[in-house]
Protein backbone atom coordinates (compact mmCIF):
# COMPACT_ATOMS: atom_id res chain seq x y z
CA UNK A 1 0.00 0.00 0.00
CA UNK A 2 2.76 3.11 1.19
CA UNK A 3 6.29 2.46 1.42
CA UNK A 4 8.19 4.38 4.16
CA UNK A 5 9.93 6.75 1.46
CA UNK A 6 6.83 7.49 -0.46
CA UNK A 7 4.60 8.08 2.45
CA UNK A 8 7.37 10.37 4.33
CA UNK A 9 5.22 13.92 3.52
CA UNK A 10 2.11 12.51 4.32
CA UNK A 11 4.08 10.91 7.68
CA UNK A 12 5.24 14.43 8.87
CA UNK A 13 1.92 15.88 7.73
CA UNK A 14 0.62 13.00 10.17
CA UNK A 15 3.01 13.61 12.49
CA UNK A 16 2.46 17.65 13.14
CA UNK A 17 -1.22 16.68 13.25
CA UNK A 18 -0.95 14.45 16.15
CA UNK A 19 0.63 16.63 18.41
CA UNK A 20 -3.15 17.74 19.20
CA UNK A 21 -6.83 17.43 17.84
CA UNK A 22 -6.12 21.17 16.66
CA UNK A 23 -3.45 20.39 14.83
CA UNK A 24 -5.11 17.90 13.30
CA UNK A 25 -8.07 19.96 12.17
CA UNK A 26 -5.58 22.30 10.45
CA UNK A 27 -3.30 19.75 9.38
CA UNK A 28 -6.98 18.51 7.41
CA UNK A 29 -8.26 21.45 6.56
CA UNK A 30 -4.74 22.48 4.98
CA UNK A 31 -4.64 19.33 3.27
CA UNK A 32 -8.12 19.06 1.58
CA UNK A 33 -8.52 22.78 0.81
CA UNK A 34 -8.28 23.13 -3.19
CA UNK A 35 -7.65 27.03 -3.76
CA UNK A 36 -4.52 26.63 -1.68
CA UNK A 37 -3.55 22.84 -3.76
CA UNK A 38 -4.03 24.36 -7.11
CA UNK A 39 -1.55 27.12 -5.71
CA UNK A 40 0.82 25.04 -4.64
CA UNK A 41 0.61 23.08 -7.90
CA UNK A 42 0.59 25.68 -10.00
CA UNK A 43 3.92 26.89 -8.48
CA UNK A 44 5.99 23.56 -7.98
CA UNK A 45 5.99 20.91 -10.90
CA UNK A 46 4.25 17.45 -10.47
CA UNK A 47 6.71 16.00 -8.73
CA UNK A 48 5.18 11.99 -9.00
CA UNK A 49 1.82 10.83 -10.21
CA UNK A 50 2.33 7.95 -7.40
CA UNK A 51 2.72 10.66 -4.49
CA UNK A 52 0.34 12.80 -6.32
CA UNK A 53 -2.36 10.12 -5.80
CA UNK A 54 -1.89 9.46 -2.50
CA UNK A 55 -2.24 13.33 -1.60
CA UNK A 56 -5.33 13.46 -3.35
CA UNK A 57 -6.73 10.30 -1.34
CA UNK A 58 -5.83 11.82 2.19
CA UNK A 59 -6.92 15.13 1.31
CA UNK A 60 -10.22 13.12 0.86
CA UNK A 61 -10.48 11.53 4.11
CA UNK A 62 -12.66 13.11 7.33
CA UNK A 63 -10.96 14.24 10.18
CA UNK A 64 -11.29 10.40 12.16
CA UNK A 65 -10.37 8.70 8.98
CA UNK A 66 -7.44 11.22 9.51
CA UNK A 67 -6.62 10.49 12.60
CA UNK A 68 -6.66 7.02 12.56
CA UNK A 69 -4.37 7.34 9.00
CA UNK A 70 -2.23 9.05 12.25
CA UNK A 71 -1.90 5.92 14.20
CA UNK A 72 -1.70 3.61 12.18
CA UNK A 73 1.03 4.91 10.19
CA UNK A 74 2.96 5.75 13.75
CA UNK A 75 2.23 1.63 14.39
CA UNK A 76 3.19 0.80 10.88
CA UNK A 77 6.41 2.79 10.63
CA UNK A 78 7.25 2.50 14.34
CA UNK A 79 7.46 5.99 15.45
CA UNK A 80 7.87 7.38 18.55
CA UNK A 81 5.62 10.80 19.79
CA UNK A 82 8.00 13.54 19.34
CA UNK A 83 7.12 16.90 20.90
CA UNK A 84 7.45 19.72 17.76
CA UNK A 85 10.71 22.21 19.00
CA UNK A 86 7.91 25.38 19.12
CA UNK A 87 4.88 23.35 20.70
CA UNK A 88 7.39 21.57 23.26
CA UNK A 89 9.30 24.41 24.29
CA UNK A 90 5.61 26.31 24.79
CA UNK A 91 4.64 23.70 27.00
CA UNK A 92 7.56 23.08 29.23
CA UNK A 93 8.40 26.77 29.92
CA UNK A 94 5.42 26.89 31.99
CA UNK A 95 5.57 23.77 33.46
CA UNK A 96 9.19 24.18 34.46
CA UNK A 97 8.24 27.53 35.78
CA UNK A 98 5.32 25.61 38.03
CA UNK A 99 8.05 23.34 39.77
CA UNK A 100 10.72 26.02 40.32
CA UNK A 101 9.24 27.39 42.94
CA UNK A 102 7.58 23.89 44.70
CA UNK A 103 11.21 22.98 44.44
CA UNK A 104 12.79 25.90 46.13
CA UNK A 105 10.98 26.41 49.24
CA UNK A 106 7.08 25.66 50.08
CA UNK A 107 5.42 28.70 50.85
CA UNK A 108 4.16 30.15 54.35
CA UNK A 109 0.50 29.15 54.90
CA UNK A 110 -1.35 32.92 55.30
CA UNK A 111 -5.17 32.08 55.60
CA UNK A 112 -6.35 29.99 58.30
CA UNK A 113 -9.52 28.24 59.76
CA UNK A 114 -9.79 28.36 63.62
CA UNK A 115 -11.47 25.03 64.46
CA UNK A 116 -12.81 24.72 67.99
CA UNK A 117 -11.79 21.19 68.63
CA UNK A 118 -13.31 20.30 72.45
CA UNK A 119 -14.41 22.63 75.05
CA UNK A 120 -13.71 22.54 79.05
CA UNK A 121 -17.35 21.96 80.44
CA UNK A 122 -16.84 24.67 83.71
CA UNK A 123 -16.39 27.16 80.77
CA UNK A 124 -18.83 26.24 78.54
CA UNK A 125 -21.17 29.37 79.32
CA UNK A 126 -17.78 31.75 78.23
CA UNK A 127 -16.84 29.80 75.62
CA UNK A 128 -21.03 29.84 74.42
CA UNK A 129 -20.60 33.64 74.90
CA UNK A 130 -17.53 34.35 72.82
CA UNK A 131 -18.63 31.91 70.34
CA UNK A 132 -21.66 34.33 70.15
CA UNK A 133 -20.11 37.60 69.26
CA UNK A 134 -17.24 36.35 67.16
CA UNK A 135 -20.36 35.12 64.89
CA UNK A 136 -23.01 37.95 64.65
CA UNK A 137 -25.59 35.93 62.47
CA UNK A 138 -25.71 33.21 65.40
CA UNK A 139 -28.53 33.51 67.93
CA UNK A 140 -27.54 32.17 71.43
CA UNK A 141 -29.37 28.56 70.70
CA UNK A 142 -27.24 28.11 67.56
CA UNK A 143 -24.16 28.94 68.96
CA UNK A 144 -25.08 26.39 72.21
CA UNK A 145 -25.42 24.08 70.01
CA UNK A 146 -21.98 24.74 67.87
CA UNK A 147 -19.60 24.49 71.23
CA UNK A 148 -21.53 21.57 72.22
CA UNK A 149 -21.35 19.37 68.77
CA UNK A 150 -17.19 20.68 68.59
CA UNK A 151 -15.15 19.67 66.71
CA UNK A 152 -16.28 22.52 64.12
CA UNK A 153 -14.82 25.02 61.90
CA UNK A 154 -15.93 28.26 63.73
CA UNK A 155 -14.24 30.55 61.51
CA UNK A 156 -12.67 30.64 57.49
CA UNK A 157 -9.94 32.06 55.42
CA UNK A 158 -8.74 34.18 58.11
CA UNK A 159 -5.08 35.84 57.63
CA UNK A 160 -2.60 34.61 60.37
CA UNK A 161 -2.73 37.53 63.43
CA UNK A 162 -6.96 37.27 62.72
CA UNK A 163 -6.59 33.75 64.06
CA UNK A 164 -4.59 33.59 66.08
CA UNK A 165 -6.19 36.72 68.08
CA UNK A 166 -9.43 34.84 67.77
CA UNK A 167 -7.72 31.15 68.95
CA UNK A 168 -6.23 33.54 72.59
CA UNK A 169 -9.72 34.48 73.01
CA UNK A 170 -11.55 31.18 73.24
CA UNK A 171 -8.43 29.31 74.85
CA UNK A 172 -8.63 32.01 77.16
CA UNK A 173 -12.45 31.20 77.60
CA UNK A 174 -11.45 27.47 78.48
CA UNK A 175 -11.45 26.24 74.79
CA UNK A 176 -9.24 24.46 72.92
CA UNK A 177 -8.65 25.55 69.24
CA UNK A 178 -6.48 24.11 66.56
CA UNK A 179 -5.52 26.47 63.27
CA UNK A 180 -5.69 24.68 60.01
Amino acid sequence: MFSARSAAPALRAAARASSSRSSARLAVRSLSSTPRRSQEAAAAPAANPKLDGIVDQIAGLTLLEAADLVALLKTRLNIQEIAMPAAGAAAAAPAAAAEAPAEEKPKEKTIFAVKLEKIDPAAKAKIIREVKAIMPNMNLVEAKKFVESAPQVLKDNLPKEDAEKLKKTLEAAGATVVLE
